[in-house]
C-alpha cells in the first residue's frame, strides 16, 4: 500500500467508502475497478502491509515479561482484555485503548475494536462459511423478527466470486445447511482429529467432522494482491501475515483498488455524519473530524458506502439528523441500533486421548476441526426447547508444560522431559445462533462525549432463554461425541460471558422487505436514501451460527455492483 493519500485529496468523488476492513476493502475494490473515483476513509492510523507487522517474526522470549503487558498498560484495555487474548504484547497493538475510546454498558457488552487501515481483517479468525436457504428462510418460517429480502440463489454467485478471489481452504460436503464452495485444498486433520471424525460419523447420524474452512491459501495458485503466497503454518496470524497467506483487505482488496488509480485513501478520518439534500432526497457526502488535529472536513460524493462495523456505521446514521430524519438517517422504522446479535460461545467439552503416542504433526496449523450444524434441520434433529442451531470449532494437540513440573525433575532429567511430547488432548467449543430481539440494542449518550465531541455508545443487550437452553445442548452434545470417540477425563465447560465476545456484532440496521420494519432494502441501500449503502454486520436480519465475514464480503461485492449499475442508469 503506497502512502500517497494526502497528495490525491480533493473535495468531491464518485464514491466514498467508510471503513477499510473486511467490507470496506471489498467496496473499494469493486467501486474502483468499475471506474469510480473513490475516497476511502479510515478513522484509525495508517498501516502498511508487512512493514508494520512489528511482532510477526518474534518468538515468546523476544518479549519482556514473556508477552505479558505491564500492569499500567493492562489498565488501558480492561474491556479489550475480556477475550483473554487480545492484550498480549504480541498483538495488543491491533486493539484500541479503552480509555481513549470509551463506551457505556447498561448490561455488559464486549466490544472488541481495531482502529487502523485494514481494520479487523488483520485480526479475524478467518473461518469462512456460506449461509444456506435454511438460514435465509428461518425468520419467515418461524415468525421471528422480519423476513430476509434475499435468498441463497441471489448471493451464491457472489460467494463464488469472493471465495475464488480471497482463497478459502476447505472440503465440499454436500450438506444442505452448509453449501459447498470454491475451495483451496483442505488443511489436513491430524491423527486424533481424523479418529474423532471417524467415530462421530460411526456413532451419530447427520454429524460431520471436517477441517475448518478458513481464508488461507494452501496451493501454489496465483492470487491477486500484494505478493500473496501459500500459508506457512506459523499460526501467528493475528500479528499480521507478511506472506499475505490469509486474506486481509491490507494484502488483497485495498492493493487491488489502489492499482486502478481510482482510490484515495485517507486514514485518521473519523466520519460522524452523512449529509442529506432534502430536495433530491439523496446523500451528498460526509462530515469528517481528523483524529489527530481535530480539524473538520466535508467530502462530497454521488454514493456512500458505510463499512465501519455494525456499531460504528449505525452510530453514523443515528448522528445524521435532519428535518427529514430527526431520529437519524433512514430511521423511520425506529430500528437503528436494535436487534443486536452476535454468536454465543465458550461452551463445549474437552478430554484426553490414549494412543497415537508414536504420531505427531508438523507446523502450527492455523485451524482445527469444524462440525456443521446438526440441530433443528427436520425430523429427529428438531428440539422443542430452542430454535436454530450451532456448530463446533476445535482440535487436537500434544503437550502440556504442567507435566514437566509434576515430575519435579532437575538437570538432564528435566531437559529430557521437556523434549518429549505430552499426551494427546482434544477439545471443541460451540458457536450458537443468537436471535434478533428488538430490545437488545444500543443508544447514543450525548451527555458523555468522547475527545472528538461525539456521543458515546451505551449497550443494553443480553443472551435470552433461547440461547441459554441451546447452551445446555451444546455442552452435552460435545460430551457425548468425545466419549463416543474414546476420550477419557471428558470435562464440560460453559462460560457464557456476554454478547460481543464472539466479535461478530450484527443487526443494528437490518435489511427487510418493508420500510416500516427495516432500514435497508434487498440491495443494502437505505429504503429512503437510495445512494447510501450499508454492507458490514449492520445489515444482518438474523445471525445463523456460522462466522459472518464471508457473507459480508459477498453482500458488499453485490451491493457495490448494484450501486455502479444504478449510477449508470441515473437512478442515484
Amino acid at each position: 500500500m503506497g502512502k500517497f493519500y494526502y497528495n490525491e485529496e480533493q473535495e468531491s468523488y464518485d464514491a466514498i467508502v467508510v471503513g477499510t476492513g473486511i467490507s470496506g476493502g471489498w467496496a473499494a475494490k469493486e467501486l474502483c475497478e468499475n471506474g469510480l473515483k473513490t475516497l476511502v476513509l479510515e478513522r484509525g492510523r495508517m498501516v502498511t502491509h508487512r512493514e508494520d507487522y512489528e511482532t510477526a517474526d518474534k518468538d515468546e522470549w523476544d518479549f519482556p515479561l514473556r508477552g505479558e503487558l505491564p500492569y499500567e498498560e493492562k489498565q488501558k484495555q480492561l474491556k479489550q482484555a475480556r477475550t483473554g487474548y487480545t492484550t498480549r504484547a504480541q498483538h495488543n497493538m491491533w486493539f484500541v485503548n479503552d480509555l481513549e475510546h470509551p463506551y457505556n454498558e447498561t448490561k455488559r457488552f464486549d466490544w472488541m475494536r481495531g482502529y487502523h487501515v485494514g481494520g479487523r481483517s488483520l485480526q479475524w479468525g478467518r473461518h469462512s462459511y456460506r449461509w444456506s436457504d435454511i438460514d435465509f428462510n428461518a425468520n419467515a418460517n418461524e415468525g421471528v423478527a422480519v423476513d430476509w429480502p434475499v435468498r441463497y440463489k441471489d448471493i451464491a454467485p457472489w460467494y463464488d466470486k469472493v471465495e475464488a478471489y480471497i482463497g478459502v481452504s476447505g472440503e465440499n460436503l454436500g450438506l444442505p445447511q452448509l453449501p459447498d464452495g470454491q475451495f483451496e485444498p483442505m488443511m489436513e486433520l491430524n491423527c486424533v482429529e481424523q479418529h474423532v471424525r471417524e467415530k462421530v460419523a460411526e456413532n451419530f447420524d447427520g454429524r460431520v467432522v471436517t477441517a475448518g474452512r478458513v481464508a488461507h491459501i494452501t496451493s501454489d495458485k496465483k492470487f491477486e494482491g500484494d505478493g500473496r503466497v501459500r500459508c506457512q503454518y506459523r499460526n501467528r496470524c493475528i500479528r499480521g501475515c507478511p506472506f499475505g497467506a490469509y486474506f486481509s483487505s491490507l494484502s488483497s482488496t485495498l492493493p487491488a483498488a489502489e492499482a486502478t488509480g481510482n482510490m484515495t485513501l485517507r486514514p485518521d478520518s473519523i466520519v460522524h455524519e452523512i449529509m442529506y439534500d432534502a430536495d433530491t432526497k439523496k446523500a451528498t457526502g460526509v462530515k469528517v473530524i481528523d483524529r489527530v488535529t481535530k480539524e473538520t472536513f466535508e467530502f462530497k460524493a454521488k454514493v456512500v458506502f458505510l463499512c465501519a462495523s455494525a456499531i460504528a456505521s449505525t452510530s453514523i446514521l443515528m448522528q445524521s439528523k435532519s428535518d427529514r430524519f430527526p431520529n437519524g438517517m433512514g430511521n423511520d422504522s425506529d430500528q437503528l441500533g436494535r436487534n443486536i446479535m452476535d454468536h454465543h460461545l465458550k461452551v463445549g467439552a474437552e478430554g484426553k486421548f490414549d494412543g497415537f503416542e508414536d504420531k505427531y504433526y508438523k507446523g502450527r496449523k492455523p485451524n482445527g476441526i469444524y462440525i456443521p450444524r446438526f440441530r433443528n434441520l427436520g425430523g429427529s434433529s428438531d428440539r422443542a426447547d430452542y430454535k436454530r442451531g450451532f456448530g463446533y470449532q476445535g482440535g487436537a494437540g500434544r503437550g502440556n508444560w504442567q507435566e514437566t513440573i509434576a515430575e519435579l525433575s532437575h538437570g538432564k532429567a528435566l531437559k529430557d522431559a521437556l523434549l518429549k511430547p505430552g499426551g494427546w488432548s482434544f477439545g471443541m467449543g460451540g458457536f450458537g445462533e443468537v436471535l434478533p430481539y428488538q430490545d437488545n440494542r444500543f443508544t447514543l449518550d450525548y451527555d458523555q462525549k468522547d475527545q472528538w465531541g461525539l456521543p458515546t455508545v451505551t449497550f443494553d443487550a443480553e443472551l435470552r432463554e433461547n440461547e441459554l437452553n441451546m447452551r445446555k445442548d451444546m455442552m452435552q452434545s460435545a460430551v457425548d461425541m468425545l466419549k463416543k470417540a474414546g476420550l477419557r477425563d471428558v470435562k464440560p465447560f460453559d462460560s457464557p460471558g456476554a454478547l460481543g465476545l464472539g466479535i461478530h456484532e450484527m443487526g443494528t440496521a437490518r435489511m427487510g422487505r418493508d420500510r416500516k420494519t427495516s432500514v435497508l432494502n434487498g440491495n443494502n441501500a437505505l429504503h429512503d436514501v437510495p445512494n447510501v449503502y450499508v454492507t458490514d454486520g449492520s445489515f444482518m436480519t438474523s445471525a445463523s451460527c456460522v462466522n459472518p465475514s464471508l457473507t459480508y464480503m459477498a453482500f458488499t461485492a453485490r451491493a457495490a455492483n448494484h450501486a455502479v449499475s444504478e449510477l449508470k442508469k441515473g437512478n442515484i
